[in-house]
């Protein structure tokens, strides 16, 4: 087995497996690119429908928490918000524990629009999978079944870690 670079220098632990890590983020990237430019639907904007699906997911919120967690200013929140209220997506609700804040939250049919854009998002895809070739199906089901539970940490993780308003990725 073969432990140069094609550069004559020794392969490390340390250099396998940031090589490793890099290959996989860049596979992830294509995947990010995937769902993003051939699976989205384009019926509501990016940042309302990770709103919904965050109200969904965690329950009512305040606006502040919703503009901070979405990294847009509370201004392009308060606007984003009155148009889901508009559309009946969600709705403003008192806290129960403390009369003086109101929480936005998420309304049966912000659900059901969600829940849409789900099934949607699931048959283009079933779509895509079904020009494949059977072996790269069953490739890429045997690589999901044994990534499903680190990619549900890596998932976790980054909710955990969510960057601060106003910085970007590139």
């Amino acid at each position: 087995m073969d432990y140069t670079h094609q550069s004559g220098s020794p392969e490390t632990p340390e250099t396998e497996s940031a090589a490793a890590r890099e290959e996989v983020a860049e596979a992830l990237e294509r995947l990010a690119f995937l769902a993003v430019r051939h699976l989205a639907s384009r019926d509501i904007s990016f940042t309302a429908a990770s709103t919904l699906g965050r109200l969904d997911r965690e329950g009512p919120a305040r606006l502040t928490a919703l503009a901070a967690d979405e990294g847009v200013a509370q201004p392009s929140m308060t606007q984003l918000i009155q148009r889901l209220e508009r559309q009946d997506l969600v709705t403003r609700v008192d806290d129960p524990h403390d009369g003086r804040v109101v929480l936005v939250a998420i309304t049966d049919g912000g659900r059901a629009l969600l829940a849409e854009r789900r099934r949607d998002r699931t048959a283009r895809l079933a779509g895509l999978l079904a020009t494949l070739p059977p072996e790269d199906e069953q490739a890429l089901a045997t690589a999901v079944r044994a990534a499903a539970p680190a990619l549900q940490r890596l998932a976790t993780g980054a909710g955990r870690t969510r960057r601060p308003p106003g910085s970007s990725a590139s």
